[in-house]
């Protein structure tokens, strides 16, 4: 355990989740579940049977630093890693892979986003287990892959090489989001499973990645990575971010890398991008609604209601609507609508600020 290290990236503003998560307080540090822990505290608490807290690395926005610190005390200054902007999960990933590797050339990272839920914790500490062997002492780049329950068409896809006898396959190919028609066929074939966005590799494997897709950036945090929580690195990572291409790990490395492998996941998961993910996950009553807060149903089926605690909310035949109050909003519209949700976001913003 003392050579793994998770890296959490936490710097989304969750821009699905609008109105009940924020530019100021996004959705990973709300109790989103009402267990009375933040999602970012939540990942945090399922990774501490791979490694002690001190291995732990959060990668997030400036601008959350303080609301980190305050979900995460047992923290130094130097495990959060603060993006002055963001430039997508490749640079997410490459500052705190240089920074290990100047600590524990011979560390194995585990890379995680911070808003997932996981049932089943103990399959899939199982499952990391595994990946983690593997990538011990080699150069594979091991991504974990969801058998998934329906055709999805949120999520992206990996094709495997089928090896029964192998717990650890080759990866054949990445799909991003498809349409209904062809995420059917992914279903049918039954080599493919959802890409989670949970990565496991060497430190060795993945730096050497880096030199080998996305040079340029390898170079620049190879340039910092010996520099410890000070003004002077903060300043450096302000410049090295400014030079970044805004990149995601799965286009920049995975899906150009030869020696990528998955781990199918034995448990239950969800990466609650939208409302209409989280109402799948929660309990439903009999006409398949979601009520958080006080509400008021009639003739309605398939909604997700939310609202605080002392307001009513009466609604009258709606099927498959969302309705939810949060602070100064209130939004209204169809439960699978995630896809104008950025155009709500920015709408509301010709409003005023105080309204994103």
């Amino acid at each position: 355990m003392e050579h793994n290290y998770v890296v959490i990236m936490a710097g989304g503003i969750g821009s699905r989740f609008w109105p009940y998560s924020r530019a100021e307080k996004p959705k990973q540090f709300l109790d989103v579940l009402g267990t009375g822990r933040s999602l970012l505290q939540m990942t945090y608490d399922r990774f501490l049977a791979l490694c002690p807290s001190e291995n732990f690395y959060i990668i997030t926005n400036q601008r959350y630093y303080d609301i980190v610190k305050e979900q995460l005390p047992e923290l130094s200054d130097d495990q959060i890693l603060l993006e002055p902007i963001g430039r997508n999960t490749a640079a997410a990933v490459a500052y705190p892979a240089f920074k290990i590797k100047q600590k524990d050339p011979a560390g194995i990272m585990v890379v995680a986003p911070s808003d997932h839920v996981v049932f089943k914790e103990n399959l899939f500490v199982d499952n990391l287990r595994t990946a983690i062997k593997a990538a011990s002492g080699s150069e594979k780049l091991i991504t974990l892959g969801i058998v998934p329950s329906r055709p999805e068409t949120g999520y992206g896809y990996i094709q495997y090489h089928s090896s029964p006898l192998k717990k650890v396959k080759k990866v054949k190919t990445f799909t991003e989001k498809p349409e209904l028609e062809l995420a059917k066929k992914f279903l049918e074939s039954g080599d493919f499973v959802w890409n989670a966005g949970i990565f496991i590799w060497s430190i060795e494997s993945i730096t050497k990645a880096f030199h080998t897709h996305l040079t340029d950036m390898a170079v620049i945090f190879e340039e910092g990575s010996g520099l410890y929580y000070t003004e002077s690195e903060q300043k450096f990572i302000d410049t090295a971010y400014a030079q970044c291409k805004s990149v995601s790990i799965d286009y920049g490395i995975m899906e150009k890398a030869v020696n990528v492998y998955m781990v199918k996941g034995k448990f239950d998961w969800s990466d609650l991008g939208s409302w209409d993910s989280l109402h799948e996950i929660r309990d439903k009553d009999k006409n398949g609604n979601v009520v958080d807060g006080t509400a008021l149903l009639y003739d309605s089926k398939n909604c997700y209601v939310k609202g605080p605690d002392d307001l009513l909310i009466v609604a009258q035949d709606l099927d498959g609507y969302l309705v939810t109050k949060s602070d100064n909003v209130l939004l209204i519209c169809k439960k699978d609508a995630e896809k104008k949700f950025r155009d709500f976001l920015a709408d509301a913003k010709t409003k005023g600020e105080q309204f994103s």
